[in-house]
């Protein structure tokens, strides 16, 4: 781990250490007090590790105050200090199955000797398993069954008064429930922004930052991620301003409770959850260390299920007599320990910043950086979503960025490391032109984006064509991106049309393609003739037509040449549709261009199948009702399903609460979801049930929660 060779002078091990000191301190007040990290948390991590290992081999050149003998934290001066009574502590961190059941083995190995009994396994320990809340520590002190103080971790032994924002928290109690609640008490537990509400506050911010760029206002900085929103809304010494950003709460430890005790965990987070507390519902009491892997794959799977963040999981002794037994070091219990998931978060060099054309003619910044592995691959291109996020986010050409990848989401960029900054880097400025075929961008006034207008700019076309037979469009296999921009540069496609004249001759003979490769594209373009009239639509690049829009349109209208010789009045009373997707349909077809395109595909053969017209719009019964569907059902792809329940009238949604209409359960669902479900009385029905329901049949829900799921 170490970048030392072996064998290296004592001098050089001293003075690596004391830098790696140097820089966990630095990065602890970035994180800890100014609310804006330098480092993603596997970079620390990472260094943290590193200076670990070197004290364990030289622990004669080790620090006595050295950070990893501390808890990380600083308590910041513009609040009021806070001693704690008890000690907040750390957790220590593992990232393997091997160093996970490295630790299972130091506790089992701890309670053989504190309890004598030799044979004792991993397998014989009750654990708890809880996911790891990615926000801020706090801890709540009662007096009476009143709130009387909240302070944050700080460095352990000193916090921060933070107890009038803290108030303006409705997850947080301010008096305790029941009669049995002691009098003095104290709870800790974990404030975090909720998912929705941050993905809120950056859309605002967006909707009205470019008129505040444009007058050279002071623009709102949008959050880069829910947990530095979280720690920056709460040290705020305007409590208005933490209660605007509707934060929440999870309590997970007892620290202090007078005149009460617990023998277990689980029996003491009942007993929180009686008193008025939110306990995570996600929480499981385990008996071995065989459970917990199921459970880590499963939330490393589902993390972004969640309304909030998670960063693994922390695995711990259920019973409080086997944590007094084993107790704990200067900075953290050897009773417990966080499993950290992969890294979503890295930090490299933004090199330049670069913008594609898409299919729109829309002008798109991106970053060209330093490949990093993030999430399981290695990233060297990421987003920039418009050119109001850069000026916003101040990015420029040579910072240190955050670079952030969610699950299959494109990796973008979450802003500059403003320390590590070169005072010579200049701020970044978007091109006037396009940078495919020259033309002057325009930005329509109150859009974010900026687009090319040349209807024939290359990259444009390109674009379009790959669009049109990408797999969620007409679905031509092996027609991709950089095949389109071959064909296009040899002439042989300028619309996409033009795919369906393109011949054997013209493709043998060119380097990658034989005849079995040339047989097979040309047999999936003929296939793609009789796709259904919804993909054709949704193919055209239409503005504001996606796939769901376009399923609305061919159902109601039926045919191609009824939908091109439709009104706008008439297309815009689609359910679903209105007056935008109405105006960007007729502007389509009104366009030559797009004329003598669609001709030239129906003169080649293209024929969706007619379907009858329901000139109907969705049920009034099923009027924003909310239908939540989970795993995967035989009938309707992810897309496809949501696109039907939004032709019903009802909503599709993401999560389950208690406003859910029915929870749909397909083939391996998740189990969170359905748990949910039913503890809320949510009903739940299998895809029999949802195709019923479609239809108008709201008896289905009746004995939805008997179904064998």
């Amino acid at each position: 781990m170490s970048e030392l060779v072996p064998g290296a002078p004592a001098n050089q091990i001293s003075q690596r250490m004391r830098y790696l000191e140097s820089l966990i301190r630095q990065w602890d007040f970035a994180y800890y007090v100014l609310d804006s990290p330098e480092v993603s948390d596997f970079d620390y991590d990472t260094i943290y590790r590193e200076l670990l290992d070197l004290e364990t081999r030289y622990p004669e050149s080790a620090d006595p105050r050295s950070p990893t003998r501390s808890v990380s934290g600083v308590a910041s001066e513009l609040f009021n200090p806070v001693a704690h009574a008890v000690p907040m502590q750390s957790l220590d961190n593992v990232f393997t199955d091997s160093e996970l059941l490295a630790w299972a083995d130091r506790v089992v190995r701890g309670l053989r000797v504190a309890r004598g009994i030799l044979d004792l396994t991993v397998e014989d320990v009750q654990l708890v398993f809880e996911l790891k809340i990615d926000g801020l520590a706090v801890a709540l002190s009662y007096r009476d069954g009143v709130l009387v103080r909240a302070a944050t971790r700080g460095d352990g032994s000193v916090g921060e008064d933070v107890t009038a924002n803290v108030f303006t928290i409705e997850a947080i109690p301010r008096r305790l429930i029941g009669s049995d609640a002691p009098s003095v008490l104290e709870v800790r537990g974990e404030i975090y922004m909720p998912v929705s509400v941050f993905e809120r506050h950056n859309a605002a911010v967006l909707a009205t930052a470019l008129e505040s760029l444009d007058s050279n206002e002071h623009p709102q900085k949008i959050f880069a991620n829910p947990r530095n929103a979280a720690a920056g809304s709460l040290r705020q010494k305007d409590p208005r301003i933490t209660k605007s950003r509707s934060l929440s709460f999870w309590a997970y430890q007892v620290s202090v409770a007078e005149g009460t005790s617990f023998s277990t965990h689980t029996e003491s987070l009942r007993r929180l959850e009686a008193w008025g507390f939110p306990i995570n519902p996600n929480i499981e009491s385990i008996r071995g260390l065989s459970g917990v892997r199921s459970r880590l794959d499963r939330w490393m799977a589902e993390r972004h299920s969640l309304d909030y963040e998670i960063d693994g999981a922390v695995i711990k002794l259920e019973s409080f007599a086997e944590r007094d037994l084993l107790g704990a070091t200067s900075r953290a219990p050897r009773w417990a320990i966080a499993f950290k998931f992969p890294p979503e978060e890295r930090t490299t060099l933004l090199e330049k910043i670069l913008v594609s054309i898409g299919k729109t003619g829309r002008a798109t910044p991106f970053a060209q950086l330093s490949p990093v592995v993030v999430g399981g691959s290695e990233v060297a291109l990421a987003t920039l979503h418009n050119f109001g996020q850069v000026a916003l986010k101040d990015l420029r050409e040579g910072d240190t960025v955050i670079v952030r990848k969610a699950g299959d989401v494109i990796p973008e960029v979450l802003g500059p490391v403003l320390s590590m900054r070169d005072e010579s880097l200049q701020p970044w400025r978007p091109a006037l032109n396009c940078p495919v075929c020259g033309e002057a961008l325009y930005r329509a006034e109150g859009e974010a984006d900026s687009y090319c207008p040349n209807f024939e700019c290359p990259a444009q076309v390109v674009a379009r064509i790959a669009h049109f037979a990408s797999r969620g469009a007409m679905d031509i296999d092996g027609l991709g991106e950089t095949t389109v921009q071959r064909f296009f540069d040899l002439g042989y496609v300028k619309s996409a049309a033009d795919l369906y004249y393109l011949s054997k001759e013209d493709l043998l003979g060119l380097e990658r393609f034989g005849e079995k490769s040339v047989t097979q594209l040309l047999e999936g373009i003929e296939a793609s003739k009789t796709r259904s009239l919804a993909r054709l639509l949704s193919s055209l690049t239409i503005r504001h037509v996606g796939a769901v829009a376009a399923e609305a349109l061919a159902s109601y209208f039926g045919s191609l040449e009824a939908l091109m010789n439709a009104t706008a009045e008439s297309i815009a009373a689609v359910e679903g549709i209105g007056p935008s997707i109405a105006g960007g349909v007729v502007a389509f077809f009104l366009d030559p261009r797009n004329r003598a395109m669609i001709e030239r595909m129906l003169a080649a053969g293209v024929c969706p199948p007619q379907i009858e017209a329901s000139g109907e719009t969705a049920l009034e019964v099923l009027a924003n009702k909310t239908i939540v569907v989970t795993g995967t059902l035989s009938g309707f792809t992810r897309d496809e399903v949501a696109v039907a329940i939004k032709k019903a009238g009802a909503k599709p949604g993401s999560s389950v609460s208690a406003k859910t209409f029915a929870l749909v359960v397909g083939a391996e669902p998740g189990a969170s979801k359905l748990a949910k479900a039913r503890d809320l009385g949510v009903p739940v029905i299998d895809e029999d049930g949802l195709l019923r329901l479609l239809q108008g049949d709201l008896s289905v829900v009746g004995d939805a929660r008997t179904v064998d799921v």
